[in-house]
């Protein structure tokens, strides 16, 4: 087991299967809020979909629409399960904060690998990898 520690953006504690970019996310028009598939041509989870997943990438891009987009997500059911970014900017740490998606920030997500059983302790801003 590996424990990081990293700083809070939106509380709450959640665990589940890592799904990692290398890559920046926008959530508006890059993600598919109805399904939770990730359609942004060329990204590197391009078809994959992110509902239920520990969803780990480096920082999110695009319109400040993204925040409603996760809201919306959590709505339906097809937000991802946590959130651990390299550095949370504002779109998505406002979405994950009106989302209720536990979000953690200042994590070297290098060490966390796509199907790693991860576990997100957003209030103790710790990041614990089960599996590698």
């Amino acid at each position: 087991m590996l424990e990081m520690k990293g700083r809070k953006i939106a509380k709450g504690k959640a665990s589940g299967e890592a799904l990692v970019s290398t890559a920046p996310i926008s959530f508006y028009g890059g993600v598919d809020p109805e399904t939770g598939i990730v359609k942004e041509q060329g990204h590197p989870l391009e078809g994959q979909k992110i509902t239920g997943k520990v969803l780990v990438f480096p920082t999110g891009k695009g319109s400040t629409v993204g925040s409603y987009m996760l809201y919306w997500m959590s709505d339906v059911g097809t937000a991802p399960a946590a959130i651990i970014n390299q550095e949370s900017e504002t779109i998505v740490a406002v979405g994950a904060i009106i989302s209720e998606i536990p979000c953690v920030d200042s994590v070297d997500i290098s060490k966390i690998k796509t199907g790693d059983h991860v576990e997100v302790d957003a209030d103790a801003g710790t990041v614990k990898i089960l599996s590698d």
